[in-house]
């Protein structure tokens, strides 16, 4: 019986220690205040992420490796605190994807962000250098149609480039993770 406690006991810690590192020491465990008084260019999405936008980066599958590359020609406009952004997706395989989402900004630096694909709508907060936006999104049939909660953070650095890292989970475990670059376009 004492063998059957110290067993559980150690399970039970296992599993705390497990979940105190997933939700409060990793990715997951950021919250927007933790950026509220960050030094550095404070993130302003009507600012930042406005007119032509090029994005470049990769997308990681549930082993850690390289699933898929991708170049997205982003245009974003505003009209006071709602903005439209357009993303055109051309990946490695050779894939294209359109994606148009609708933002809306509250006078406390939340935000609404509405696309197609995105289930309800998804929620988010811009604090100093950065904006945390958080959402469910339905993958195209071909992809497997999957739903996935997808935790979405946008660093901005000091010239201007905006580092963009997702991570996207299924029945809470990591399903796939996305490293971006955004920046603005060069004039031609």
């Amino acid at each position: 019986m004492e063998m059957i406690a110290y067993t559980s006991l150690g399970l039970l810690i296992a599993l705390s220690l497990m979940w105190l590192r997933t939700r409060k020491l990793s990715f997951l465990g950021q919250s927007p205040e933790d950026y509220a008084t960050a030094a550095g260019p404070q993130f302003d999405l009507r600012e930042h992420l406005r007119g032509p936008l090029l994005c470049e980066g990769m997308v990681y599958g549930p082993t850690g490796r390289v699933t898929s590359r991708f170049v997205a020609d982003m245009d974003v406009s505003w009209n006071g605190n709602v903005g439209t952004m357009k993303e055109t997706f051309r990946y490695d395989s050779g894939e294209t994807q359109d994606r148009e989402w609708t933002l809306k900004l509250g006078n406390d630096g939340s935000i609404e962000a509405e696309a197609p694909d995105v289930i309800g709508v998804g929620t988010g907060m811009q604090r100093g250098p950065t904006v945390q936006l958080n959402y469910r999104i339905k993958l195209p049939e071909h992809s497997g149609g999957h739903e996935l909660d997808t935790v979405d953070w946008m660093y901005l650095v000091e010239n201007g480039t905006i580092m963009n890292r997702s991570q996207f989970r299924k029945y809470g475990i990591k399903v796939a993770e996305l490293v971006a670059t955004m920046r603005k376009k060069e004039a031609a």
